[in-house]
């Protein structure tokens, strides 16, 4: 099973969420309870570094939003100074008294300190420890640990590199709890660069052996998952490991709401519950278009908006789940009527004409609209004249290529000669 995970603690991701919502002007309902989290937290863990990251009057990213008091942080700054020193004396105490063990320990409080604090400087420490550090357990405990800070100053090259060299201490022997920690880690950064597709399978994974609870809750990891499954799944797996999962359905499951129970709360405050994304899972399997995009716009309303992950994706989300709903209509038809299909999402046939001619041009519809005789015409890609042209092209790449080598060859010969 290997030890318990080291370095969880902090830093504490929920926090980037609030801040994510008091940056929003459309999220104004929820900010007062950001506010208070933030403050408080603030106050309590002397958080110096996140205070001056967030409020300062010049450059903070809530300026004017969270008020700035130079006196409050400077004392905020002096309990900082005065724990640090506290740290470095044991350092130094443990480097000349001590064996390696406790060095380690001393380095590592110092390096949470920073964590907790939400100082870029953390990084730094972590590093430092991580070359100090003997166990392979461990320092995948550190780098899941610097994963997070820049998960929370939004570094997505950063996490990006530090997930490969996770992943590369994994293989070099990693215990299972870690690996699979590091599939929820790797699933959430995909989903924030917008690779959906490689993000499903990794996060539908995690969903029976979640322990990652320092990184999201679970609900927002379903959340992710779901989400992820349903734009990039096909048809088979997508009833397999989303309609009809366990662990999906222990969180979207309409017995679940029935019940009259909450659900978990999520990272960004939604206590409404999750029936509009159980009704947009369902709706898009059993094909009821009208339901979807309704229970679509509800998801959007409900969650796209609220979380700091998804809604630099709303947009692109939105349009491909549309899209992903035509495609899947469309293949069931060669010739559609535009009232019909209008009928069946719900929609006027003008919006819909205006809607499909967004994804036609750029073949991402594989259909005609003819709108003298109000229809929609499909016309499906003949995948073995594409794989032929496919060889054809390659073939000549290839060819190309090997001509190139043979006169570099033949050149250097004559040069011998």
């Amino acid at each position: 099973m290997g030890s318990d995970p080291q370095y969880a603690k902090y830093p504490n991701l929920l926090l980037a969420q609030h801040i994510f919502t008091l940056q929003q002007p459309s999220l104004s309902a929820h900010h007062a309870t950001a506010h208070k989290i933030l403050t408080t937290s603030i106050k309590e863990h002397s958080q110096a570094p996140l205070y001056r990251y967030i409020a300062h009057k010049s450059d903070g990213i809530l300026a004017g939003k969270i008020e700035w008091d130079e006196a409050f942080y400077n004392e905020l700054l002096k309990k900082n100074e005065e724990e640090l020193a506290g740290y470095n004396t044991e350092l130094k105490e443990a480097e000349e008294n001590a064996g390696e063990s406790e060095v380690v320990a001393a380095m590592g409080k110092k390096a949470e300190l920073w964590a907790r604090l939400l100082e870029k400087a953390s990084l730094a420490a972590y590093e430092e420890l991580l070359t100090k550090t003997a166990s392979t357990g461990a320092k995948i405990d550190i780098v899941l640990a610097m994963i997070r800070i820049q998960m929370f100053f939004d570094d997505k090259h950063g996490v990006a590199k530090d997930i490969e060299r996770a992943q590369l201490l994994v293989e070099s022997g990693g215990d299972w709890d870690r690996r699979n920690r590091l599939k929820s880690y790797t699933g959430l950064h995909l989903v924030s660069v917008r690779n959906f597709t490689d993000a499903a399978p990794l996060l539908l994974e995690s969903l029976s052996t979640f322990t990652s609870s320092e990184l999201c809750t679970y609900t927002s990891l379903v959340l992710y998952a779901v989400l992820a499954g349903t734009i990039s799944l096909d048809r088979v797996d997508f009833k397999k490991k989303v309609v009809d999962s366990a662990e999906v359905l222990a969180v979207l499951g309409s017995k679940h709401s029935a019940s009259g129970d909450n659900v978990e709360m999520s990272d960004y405050g939604n206590t409404e519950g999750y029936e509009c994304l159980e009704t947009l899972v369902n709706s898009f399997y059993t094909c009821d278009y009208k339901s979807y995009f309704h229970s679509l716009a509800q998801v959007e309303e409900s969650f796209l908006n609220r979380d700091r992950v998804l809604a630099q994706h709303k947009p692109w989300f939105v349009r491909e789940m549309r899209r992903h709903a035509y495609t899947q209509l469309l293949e069931s038809y060669r010739v559609v009527s535009l009232e019909n299909m209008a009928s069946q999402f719900g929609v006027s046939v003008d919006w819909l004409d205006r809607d499909l001619s967004k994804f036609i041009p750029s073949k991402q519809l594989n259909c005609t609209i003819d709108r003298v005789n109000g229809v929609i015409e499909t016309n499906r890609p003949d995948d073995k004249n594409r794989q032929y042209n496919d060889v054809i092209k390659q073939g000549d790449q290839l060819l190309t290529k090997l001509q190139k080598f043979g006169q570099a060859v033949r050149l250097r010969g004559s040069e011998r000669a």
